[in-house]
């Protein structure tokens, strides 16, 4: 009669066992469900698109309301919104503003791969080597914060006029940035990662491609985005400062025809083409980098 009662109360105990076993399991089921569902296009409306494009309507009402209450009355100082738009049409027409944005954006992409090929290599050995370290790390701390307009002057006197002048620029200002990205996500690595990569064989260069360079990803991107931003400031530095006919019209020409043209309508078409320039690289190449990052360490549910 014991023996039956302990199958019982055992077969009781093994019924409630598997039954929260399966509770769990369709919980996590579930979770996994609402992780991978899309949003509907309603929430995205609401929560991507609506926010900054109310932003725009926002500061384009106020810009025209300065110029309709005559709050800035002198064209000269403040155009319209209409104005700019006629001369950004007008290019378009005359198959100008294309040119304009190609010009400085192959000029920019190209420097930055070039800074990434440099920046890199030069991040891990700073990272890696205490004696490297000691010796260029504060110089790169210090570069990364020297305005890039200051090294204008010496590269066209070292390079000329020239697409060369524009990289130097480009790499000096960048490079810093890339590299410092890059030593500060190798700080950041658990030493157990580092411990466990030489446990199983992975040292030298092995352990730096497998174990070091995916654990410091996160500050590395960060670096790159970073990189990014100096390469495409330094180039419209580099393009307002060195201008020349032979180097074709980019960006930050334009702004300086704009200027020396006394025509505001063109400086802010000059301006906002900069600004939308730097708004699609981010969208388009370093926004998803980032997130593809975040998301495959977890940090970041796909939604």
């Amino acid at each position: 009669m014991a023996s039956t009662d302990t199958t019982a109360a055992k077969g009781t105990k093994d019924t409630r066992d598997g039954g929260d076993l399966a509770g769990l399991e369709a919980g996590l089921d579930a979770l996994e469900t609402v992780q991978q569902t899309r949003k509907p296009f309603r929430l995205v409306l609401r929560e991507k698109i609506l926010p900054p494009v109310t932003a725009v309507v926002l500061v384009l009402a106020v810009w025209q309301a300065l110029v309709s209450f005559k709050v800035v009355d002198d064209p000269t100082k403040l155009p319209a919104p209409a104005d700019v738009w006629n001369v950004v049409h007008q290019a378009w027409l005359q198959g100008e503003l294309l040119g304009y944005i190609w010009t400085s954006v192959s000029r920019g992409l190209l420097g930055f791969c070039f800074a990434l090929l440099i920046g890199t290599p030069l991040g891990l050995l700073v990272a890696r080597v205490k004696f490297v370290r000691a010796a260029i790390g504060p110089i790169l701390s210090g570069l990364q914060s020297l305005p890039s307009v200051a090294w204008v002057p010496p590269a066209v006197i070292w390079l000329g006029l020239n697409n060369s002048m524009m990289y130097a620029v480009i790499l000096l200002g960048a490079v810093p940035s890339i590299a410092n990205g890059l030593v500060s996500g190798v700080d950041q690595v658990p030493p157990l990662f580092l411990r466990a990569g030489r446990t199983m064989g992975a040292t030298g260069l092995k352990g730096t491609w497998h174990i070091v360079l995916p654990a410091a990803l996160p500050g590395y991107v960060a670096g790159l985005k970073q990189g990014w931003a100096f390469s495409w400031r330094s180039l419209m530095a580099a393009e307002i400062i060195a201008s020349f006919p032979d180097l074709g019209v980019g960006l930050g020409q334009l702004l300086e025809n704009g200027r020396n043209a006394s025509d505001m309508a063109m400086v802010f078409e000059a301006i906002l083409l900069i600004l939308i320039v730097g708004i699609a690289i981010d969208l388009l190449i370093f926004s998803p980098l980032e997130r593809w990052v975040l998301r495959s360490r977890g940090l970041l549910v796909r939604s």
